[in-house]
């Protein structure tokens, strides 16, 4: 059985299953030619193709980000589709392998950033972790990606303050924790009771960076 062939689309399964198992065989066996060849059909004519194919890529990043690595750009270009489900499938994507393409990924921050600012909530989500991971990979795109995180932070929906923040824990370090912390403690107030739990536990984790 070819690698399309073992997608949830192309079996009539109404299910994500298949594209989950098909990801974790290819993941365990290495078979870079089987990712190849999903890499190569997220340009499939075939919406559900492609959508299946971006799927499973993710799922594999999931569990072993290096394997996928080498198709950032490809990801980076879902996110210009029309398709939405093409696009926040890129954007999560591009959030597991953010940190192992980082150097690649960081010419490309406005793009993340426009498609961020204009997107679904998934796409929001996973381009808050996607820039996080890029940000936390030197001081140099830190300085520049964590203004933006920041204001984010600043101005999301109260109920979306205490899991933006824990993205935001991977991009804190020395030089940035006290406008992190001062971010968190301006959000107290309009939080729940679950909500102040899990931002004292973003405060106390920051407050420990070096």
């Amino acid at each position: 059985m070819s690698i399309l062939d073992q997608l949830a689309t192309s079996q009539k399964i109404n299910s994500d299953v298949p594209n989950q198992e098909l990801a974790k065989k290819l993941a365990a066996s290495q078979d870079r030619a089987g990712i190849h060849e999903l890499a190569e059909n997220l340009w499939n004519k075939n919406p559900a193709i492609q959508s299946d194919c971006v799927k499973t890529l993710y799922e594999i990043g999931y569990l072993d980000p290096k394997l996928i690595a080498e198709y950032a750009l490809d990801f980076l270009k879902l996110l210009n589709s029309r398709n939405n489900r093409l696009v926040w499938g890129g954007m999560i994507a591009l959030s597991t392998v953010a940190s192992e393409a980082a150097e690649i990924l960081y010419p490309h921050v406005p793009t993340i950033q426009k498609v961020l600012d204009g997107g679904s909530v998934i796409t929001k989500d996973a381009g808050m972790l996607t820039l996080s991971k890029i940000a936390a990979r030197s001081l140099e795109y830190n300085r520049i990606i964590f203004p933006y995180l920041l204001d984010h932070l600043r101005l999301c929906r109260p109920k979306d303050v205490p899991a933006n923040a824990e993205r935001l824990l991977l991009a804190i370090n020395a030089e940035n924790k006290a406008a992190f912390i001062a971010a968190l403690e301006a959000r107290l107030d309009n939080a729940t009771p679950s909500q102040v739990a899990r931002l004292r536990r973003a405060i106390k984790k920051a407050e420990k960076q070096p």
